[in-house]
């Protein structure tokens, strides 16, 4: 593995818990219009994609019109039962912590939701000035341009990046930009399914637990981080 030099997260489903909250909130939505999908069809078709790319293929998909507001409606509830249910991943704090080289995030989230959700947790001292968002890049996941808008923003070679994510549409876009992809499947919206998976998104690693990166990749953290108690 080339020399890692910057770890780069994903947010929703690998930062924080929330994947689990908007893919519910979105099937009962998507119930009132007649369409019935699951949470491994979310995950499969949806997950690590923007709103307006997921409700544009939910139209094309289901032949359905959905009203005007919509979006903007869904993410004011959104926000809501972030509020009440949010929470940052298990040891992800830790492992920020105790990183040796330079992280940040590349999200498909926009900049203000990204915002108020670093704001419900408590990460925004982490992350600041650290976040790349979709509104940065034409072309969104899978395509390659929002990692490595990422790497450039943060001076590092692609190919001495580290990028962790969970969605099948962020390890092909991690594999297009030519980075080290892990895949973290430790998020809710995974509980009690087999995680997606496509002969053409095969992680290089996947992991459940920030835990296990002491193991996996010892030389990112520092010794006492490495050698402690594990953080579940």
């Amino acid at each position: 593995m080339p020399e890692i030099q910057l770890v780069i997260f994903d947010f929703d489903g690998v930062v924080v818990d929330s994947e689990v909250i908007s893919a519910r909130m979105l099937v009962a939505e998507l119930a009132e219009y007649g369409v019935s999908i699951d949470l491994p069809y979310v995950a499969q078709h949806f997950l690590g994609r923007s709103y307006p790319v997921v409700l544009e293929q939910i139209r094309r998909e289901f032949a359905i019109t959905l009203p005007r507001g919509f979006e903007a409606d869904y993410r004011a509830r959104l926000v809501a039962a972030f509020r009440d249910g949010l929470r940052v991943m298990p040891g992800l704090t830790e492992t920020l912590e105790a990183l040796r080289v330079p992280y940040g995030i590349a999200t498909s989230s926009s900049p203000a939701r990204v915002a108020q959700s670093m704001e419900i947790v408590g990460l925004t001292r982490f992350f600041d000035g650290r976040i790349t968002t979709a509104a940065e890049v034409t072309h969104g996941k899978p395509a390659p341009d929002l990692p490595l808008r990422a790497a450039e923003k943060a001076g590092i070679a692609p190919e001495n990046c580290l990028l962790i994510e969970d969605s099948l549409a962020g390890i092909r876009a991690g594999l297009a930009a030519g980075m080290q992809v892990w895949q973290f499947t430790g998020g809710s919206h995974f509980e009690g399914m087999v995680p997606p998976s496509a002969p053409d998104a095969l992680p290089h690693q996947a992991f459940a637990k920030f835990s296990e990166l002491a193991h996996l990749a010892p030389q990112l953290l520092t010794a006492a981080q490495t050698k402690g108690p594990a953080h579940e």
